[in-house]
């Protein structure tokens, strides 16, 4: 089967990022396919290259990141909710003439046509968070 899915809450204030990131590693090691994982509301607090993460704490945003080099998945951040919490590549930062950029490698900003393209092209989309 193909999966996507939309993960709504940062890191570090619920359990619903880790989840999604346990799911996806589970449905990867039964031989499904993850087509795309979409950061929405908080959840794109996961693509953020400033927060410090407790050495006692799950680095679930460098896992992210890991997930997408092994095995190809394409990380997408809502780009009209990263913006309105702070995130920005380095177009975004120089478009609203911002002092830098604080996007993670590996995540790309973009629309919400591209959580709806994950849901067409996905057998299953699951969410994590509210």
């Amino acid at each position: 089967m193909i999966f996507s899915l939309a993960v709504y809450s940062a890191p570090h204030s619920s359990q619903a990022s880790d989840t999604a990131y346990r799911f996806a590693e589970a449905l990867l090691a039964q031989g499904h396919s993850l087509y795309r994982v979409f950061f929405y509301q908080d959840g794109v607090h996961n693509s953020s290259n400033l927060l410090t993460i407790a050495q006692d704490e799950a680095d679930i945003p460098s896992r992210w990141q890991h997930l997408s080099s092994t095995h190809q998945v394409d990380l997408v951040v809502c780009i009209a909710a990263a913006l309105k919490r702070g995130i920005l590549n380095q177009e975004e930062a120089d478009r609203y003439e911002k002092p830098a950029h604080n996007l993670r490698q590996g995540f790309a900003l973009s629309g919400l046509g591209q959580l709806v393209d994950a849901a067409l092209a996905s057998d299953r989309l699951i969410t994590f968070g509210s």
